[in-house]
């Protein structure tokens, strides 16, 4: 009987994360010996471009890699390989990693537009008492659009970053500020033992860059 490899979109969570290790180890096979190369991951909804154009500017032969990371992989995209500087949001693991804060963003809660909160400018928690918030203990997504699509449904309204609200805007969903919610925190972050010359510059370039550009 012929066998056929699952899709990554038809695989858990737990199978992506051994499908991703798998991926990296390969990575680190073929770009070993690439010391004019960078990997630099990031979080949905967060932009690192300028960070990418400061440091090109000083660093023109080194090769910047983009690697866009699923909001679970986190510091496990730094620890497998796959990425050399993570532009993240806290909370994770960050045992072995080595951070710098850049800045903060405000969450606001997604819902649909025919919701009765929808007509309102701004909430509070106490507003949203009783809603079915999407979050990791009430249904595991393993995208942004996924939990948009739930949200879209009916299924729950969500509280995002408003970096990633305005990022996956469509126009049968409503952002609206929750007040009363603290800030997400936003920081470059790497392994400390992979802090080398390239990945300082990068950092040290990378922090004045996105300090200046609020999410």
């Amino acid at each position: 009987m012929e066998e056929h490899a699952l899709a990554p979109d038809r695989l858990d969570l737990a199978q992506q994360c051994v499908l991703a290790a798998a991926q990296a180890a390969t990575r680190r096979v073929h770009g070993a010996a690439r010391a004019d190369r960078l990997v630099v991951g990031f979080a949905p909804g967060l932009s690192v471009s300028p960070a990418v154009r400061a440091f090109t500017r000083t660093h023109p032969d080194i090769e910047i890699e983009l690697l866009h990371l699923n909001w679970y992989e986190k510091g496990e995209a730094l620890r497998d390989g796959r990425a050399d500087v993570g532009f993240l949001r806290r909370p994770f693991d960050e045992g072995g990693i080595h951070t710098i804060p850049v800045g903060s963003e405000p969450k606001v809660v997604c819902l649909p537009t025919t919701h009765p909160l929808a007509s309102r400018r701004r909430l509070t928690l106490a507003a949203l008492d009783g809603e079915t918030i999407l979050d990791f203990h009430a249904r595991r997504t393993a995208t942004v659009e996924e939990k948009l699509e739930l949200v879209a449904a009916g299924r729950g309204i969500a509280l995002l970053p408003r970096s990633v609200a305005r990022s996956y805007s469509r126009p049968d969903l409503a952002n609206r500020p929750v007040t009363d919610v603290p800030p997400t925190e936003i920081c470059l972050a790497v392994l400390e033992a992979r802090r080398d010359g390239h990945v300082d510059d990068f950092l040290t370039t990378a922090t004045h860059a996105l300090s200046e550009h609020r999410p």
